[in-house]
């Protein structure tokens, strides 16, 4: 059976496009990132998106099939994000995809967003066997996943208010740093020293595995007002704050994740998201996990951020999976985009 699928990635500010085969691997991998567009606002605004993944999208389709060396009759199926994200900039791929695959005849696959970022490692040479823990670090989410196998997921705990990029970005903006705030700051605490500033682990010593960073980013806060009226923020200080910071968010992560394999008993930790790409993060759970007498798999750095590869290999699976149960010829042609979508609810059956 044909098995060459075309992911679409539309659910926030980058317009991604990739073709995967099941036996030749990725043929195709584009990106269109909408930086440059938002950097004006200092985030992202979302009716901007929307209409720059409309001008987009379909020159990125062409494109990844010239390179991949493809006509549409080729691909087995069209598989886009569903969700979660900007339900205006998920309609854009939804529609296009859904269009797309009612005109090749063949099958449109909805693919959550965050699923598709924990099979982002099975991209890599050497990927993670299941059962294992995923932590999904991103803008937009911040969990604790025991991924037990495709479409077998339990979230083990998750923010109650900012995900981790998104203080990352806030506390970017109270320092003056530029969008997008995360690798600025990031870049900026490497000249710092964070012990220079008691700052809170929120919850870490607290039974779960629940995650909060909206009370250290307040500490930020407070610190550079009182600094703003004594006139102290000079750079140093900045770059201070930015590492105190940036340890207390690697702390945090950290120690909820060893605590999360422990308690699941569990010796491979999966790590995911944009996020994912921090370089002190990596080095900390590294080792960790090597004292640990375990495993830790990261995706490229390509990988950690929304791309369309993550999403054409979970169309894969989707597709296989539907396929071993009979449902392909069966499979819903409707759109769906949903800007709210529990991870739980990922192994749901797409047909009608």
């Amino acid at each position: 059976m044909q098995k060459t699928i075309l992911g679409i990635e539309t659910s926030c500010d980058e317009t991604a496009v990739a073709i995967y085969d099941a036996e030749r691997g990725l043929l195709a991998h584009r990106i269109h990132s909408q930086i440059a567009l938002h950097a004006g606002y200092g985030g992202v605004v979302p009716e901007l998106a929307s209409r720059d993944h409309i001008r987009k999208l379909l020159p990125l389709i062409d494109a990844s099939l010239s390179e991949a060396g493809l006509e549409p009759a080729e691909l087995a199926a069209v598989a886009y994000t569903a969700g979660p994200g900007l339900i205006g900039a998920l309609l854009v791929g939804a529609t296009l995809g859904v269009g797309l695959a009612m005109a090749w005849r063949i099958p449109a696959l909805p693919i959550h967003h965050m699923e598709a970022h924990l099979m982002a490692t099975m991209l890599e040479d050497d990927p993670p066997a299941f059962p294992f823990v995923a932590l999904l670090v991103s803008g937009g989410h911040t969990m604790l996943v025991d991924v037990r196998g495709f479409r077998r997921y339990e979230i083990l705990g998750q923010t109650l208010d900012d995900a981790a990029g998104e203080a990352f970005d806030k506390t970017a903006k109270l320092l003056g740093l530029p969008y997008p705030g995360g690798p600025e700051l990031a870049a900026l605490a490497e000249c710092g020293h964070g012990e220079r500033f008691k700052l809170p682990r929120p919850m870490l010593r607290r039974p779960g595995l629940d995650f909060s960073f909206s009370g250290l980013k307040t500490a930020v806060m407070l610190k550079v007002r009182e600094a703003e009226a004594a006139g102290r923020l000079d750079e140093m200080m900045r770059a201070d704050l930015a590492d105190g910071f940036q340890c207390a968010v690697v702390d945090t992560l950290v120690g909820k994740s060893m605590r999360a394999l422990r308690e699941n008993g569990r010796q491979r930790l999966v790590v995911a998201g944009g996020v994912a790409a921090n370089r002190l993060l990596r080095d900390r759970l590294r080792a960790e996990i090597a004292g640990f007498g375990g495993e830790v798999y990261f995706p490229r750095a390509e990988f950690c951020t929304d791309n369309g590869a993550m999403i054409a290999f979970t169309g894969l699976l989707h597709f296989e999976a539907e396929a071993a149960a009979g449902r392909l010829a069966n499979v819903d042609l409707a759109v769906h985009a949903r800007a709210r979508w529990n991870l739980q609810e990922a192994f749901h059956t797409m047909t009608r």
